[in-house]
């Protein structure tokens, strides 16, 4: 039987447009033991890294791959490694329909990609999205500390930081990221592809840095001369490089 709404009543529900980008995996194999293996050289040492991200699972590497995919094993084995599995994309027909099967959705792409594993915008516990009308406010200031959980993005801006990014806290902007206190937590610069842009912080300590979606978690301790020093993220080619800023 249809009930029909009250009148006047209060909404109980409103829905919204909401442009959030997924850290992307891209599969590379379907030898899901030899993945395995990959997952915990890169990142047993780092637990909390991925802190029930939501992942869409990369299969364009893999399109023309005869094997099937497990996709409930494949669901599993990330879920150990605190990421959640909600999506996938860039596979063939078949592997798509298997996807749908194991309950991930179809996830489209708003940003490049451009490495074997793309950390890019991260939903969060909070999400601070500014978005810039123009040139002449081209950059975003945050005064506040940021904890985990928390994350700001200027979209299309570069953004400056003045008080500590906690661990667990991410920042990402489309332009460079500047931190005048402790970079503890996650910063992606060059969300959208840009490849100029860099992470300065004037105290690096930080659980994950990307340009461009290139990125390299630090699990393995940062040299002596950038350890909680003054320092940068930029990219050489491929790589991510992370130096001392000269004074």
């Amino acid at each position: 039987m249809a009930v029909a709404p009250l009148a006047n009543a209060p909404a109980v529900f409103d829905l919204k447009s909401a442009a959030l980008t997924l850290v992307a995996l891209v599969l590379r194999t379907t030898d899901l033991a030899l993945l395995a293996q990959e997952l915990e050289l890169r990142f047993g040492d780092a637990p909390d890294l991925f802190d029930q991200d939501p992942v869409a699972i990369d299969l364009s590497a893999l399109r023309e791959e005869p094997d099937p995919i497990d996709f409930a094993a494949l669901i599993a084995l990330l879920r150990r490694f605190k990421m959640v599995p909600v999506a996938a994309k860039g596979g063939s027909s078949a592997q798509m329909e298997a996807a749908r099967a194991a309950g991930l959705t179809d996830a489209h792409d708003r940003a490049p990609a451009r490495a074997e594993t793309v950390v890019q915008e991260v939903v969060s516990e909070v999400v601070r999205e500014v978005s810039v009308p123009g040139p002449a406010n081209a950059t975003v200031v945050i005064d506040k500390p940021l904890r985990s959980g928390q994350q700001v993005y200027a979209k299309g801006a570069d953004l400056v930081v003045l008080a500590v990014v906690s661990f667990g806290a991410e920042v990402i902007a489309d332009g460079h990221i500047h931190v005048y206190a402790p970079l503890r937590g996650r910063a992606m610069a060059g969300a959208r592809g840009n490849t100029d842009a860099r992470i300065f912080t004037t105290c690096m300590e930080p659980q994950l840095v990307a340009i461009a979606g290139i990125y390299r978690t630090t699990e393995t301790e940062l040299p002596a001369d950038v350890l909680g020093r003054p320092a940068q993220v930029r990219l050489d080619g491929e790589r991510i490089v992370i130096e001392a800023l000269k004074s």
